[in-house]
């Protein structure tokens, strides 16, 4: 009994043991692919990138849909090991492989990602194609890459002997320590920007005192991460953009964004910098500039000299901003045609006192990213500094006219006085969003409606009917409140509106004016 188990056990373990060699013996018969191959894509578009600029990484999903293992003989670039691409497949980097494996039903990642180099040619913009290739002589598939390479100007501090970058100092902290960012001052023959190519900057570019910064229609500036541009005491800025044919490719409008040209970049806040005005700078000019998903898009440090604006604003629009479309401190801002969309805080804020004039403008802030801490309008005569301790200055004036102010928020409008002193303020022909029953309001006499000191003419909380408000497309559509609302005597000043519709008859409120398709 026992002799005739122990047979039937050794023959039994004899064929579990033929069967697992058989099976793992097939684990290593793979056949040669024969052009069966399935791909996630038949065209990998690596989007727009920078000369000498590394792109994203891309992926590709190759699929063996058959019953057998294979092994896929040859994946590789046109050009081979001077390819300007980048592959990874299978987690293994390079340009070329041999006999890929690839078990039946299975599928396999190719990441891709190029820099390429476009002094190769002689055009200011290139489009760089080439051929992936699976499988070798006639079996031979393939996946086409393609990427559009623009030149640039590249604009970035010096490494210095010690192996720093340039840098520049902004101020003093509490302790007496020196604040700096990583900068450069322009040089002369960098002053002038053009649309020739796009401009591509790290760190902060300054302009030094006596100096002014200009740009031509069609200047297109690109920000790296933590870069911008400092409007250094004594220093201007005048950017000259001017009406375009095509809103959505806006040919003659200056625009300032990320050097992230994937579409994924499109709209992330936070991007870069800021255009910093420093204090002490004056007759700084801005004319159909559109900058979005900056950190701050204008920061502005006035001096509390009044006597002229520190900057002149027209026909432009800012949203996106991570903190504030504008932050003003003691600044004289005049603004007409102005758009400030959605930001992480206030659309505008103004703080320290100032004078400022809105006229025709839209601020609209319906922030798509999460929580925002400040409304989109938000004017103060005071600030904490950086030691904690408050200062106060006056508030010569801020006033709107035939203007929206309006958002996601209840209350989209926050006043804040400290008594030490003036507070001046006025809105005239506006659509306001308020919570009228808001303690804040009802308790605080700078919302008195009936001071006509204070409001005259107000729409409170009627809806504006923007066309994509989270969007930033702050047009107004057939339902909005705003129509024909506007104060016709001040919108003869400004006759016609952003996109250059006239306004002379029956004007409407804000930045847009209302147009029926024909």
């Amino acid at each position: 009994m026992c002799r005739w188990y122990l047979k039937w056990s050794f023959a039994t373990s004899l064929a579990l043991l033929v069967i697992a060699i058989a099976s793992c013996r097939k684990d290593f018969e793979y056949v040669p692919s024969t052009g069966n191959l399935k791909f996630s894509k038949d065209t990998v578009f690596l989007d727009t990138v920078f000369t000498n600029i590394g792109s994203s990484t891309y992926s590709l999903k190759v699929y063996n849909r058959s019953d057998e293992d294979i092994y896929i003989p040859y994946v590789g670039l046109e050009s081979g090991q001077n390819s300007s691409y980048r592959l990874n497949v299978d987690g293994l980097s390079g340009k070329e492989f041999n006999d890929v494996p690839l078990l039946a039903k299975d599928s396999l990642y190719v990441f891709i990602e190029t820099t390429f180099d476009i002094s190769q040619t002689s055009e200011n913009e290139f489009l760089y194609t080439e051929s992936l290739f699976f499988g070798t002589g006639p079996m031979t598939q393939k996946v086409e890459l393609v990427t559009l390479v623009r030149d640039a100007v590249f604009l970035y501090p010096r490494t210095l002997s010690d192996g720093t970058k340039e840098s520049l100092v902004l101020g003093m902290d509490e302790n007496g320590a020196e604040i700096k960012v990583e900068g450069f001052y322009l040089e002369p023959n960098e002053l002038l920007f053009s649309n020739e190519k796009p401009y591509v900057i790290y760190g902060y570019a300054a302009v030094s005192k006596g100096n002014t910064l200009t740009m031509q229609p069609g200047t297109r500036v690109h920000f790296h991460h933590n870069s911008g541009i400092l409007i250094d005491t004594g220093a201007s800025i005048s950017i000259n953009g001017t009406l375009s044919e095509d809103p959505d490719v806006l040919e003659n409008e200056v625009v300032f964004e990320g050097d992230r040209l994937e579409p994924f970049y499109a709209d992330q806040p936070g991007q870069w910098g800021a255009l910093w005005i420093r204090e002490g700078s004056s007759s700084n000019t801005i004319n159909y500039l559109t900058l979005k998903n900056a950190t701050v898009g204008l920061r502005i440090e006035g001096d509390n000299t009044l006597d002229s604006p520190t900057l002149t604003l027209q026909n432009t629009q800012i949203y996106n901003s991570q903190n504030h479309n504008i932050w003003s401190t003691g600044a004289y801002i005049t603004a007409e045609n102005t758009v400030l969309g959605s930001a992480g805080s206030s659309s505008f804020l103004g703080e320290l006192g100032g004078k400022y004039s809105f006229t025709h403008s839209t601020l609209a802030n319906y922030w798509p990213h999460g929580f925002r801490n400040g409304t989109t309008v938000s004017l103060r005569n005071f600030r904490m500094n950086e030691a904690g301790n408050r200062e106060v200055a006056p508030m010569e004036n801020a006033d709107f006219v035939n203007c929206i102010v309006f958002g996601s928020m209840d209350t989209e409008l926050l006043l804040q006085q400290d008594s030490n002193a003036d507070f001046n303020f006025s809105f005239s022909d506006c659509l306001l969003k308020l919570s009228l029953d808001d303690d804040l309001v009802v308790e605080n006499p700078l919302y008195n409606f009936e001071n006509s000191s204070f409001y005259r003419n107000i729409v409170f909380n009627e809806d504006p009917d923007f066309n994509k408000p989270t969007e930033n497309q702050l047009n107004i559509n057939e339902n909005s409140a705003a129509i024909d609302l506007a104060d016709p005597n001040v919108s003869l000043t400004v006759p016609i509106d952003i996109l250059g519709i006239n306004r002379t008859q029956n004007p409407d409120l804000g930045a847009y004016e209302f147009v029926t398709d024909n």
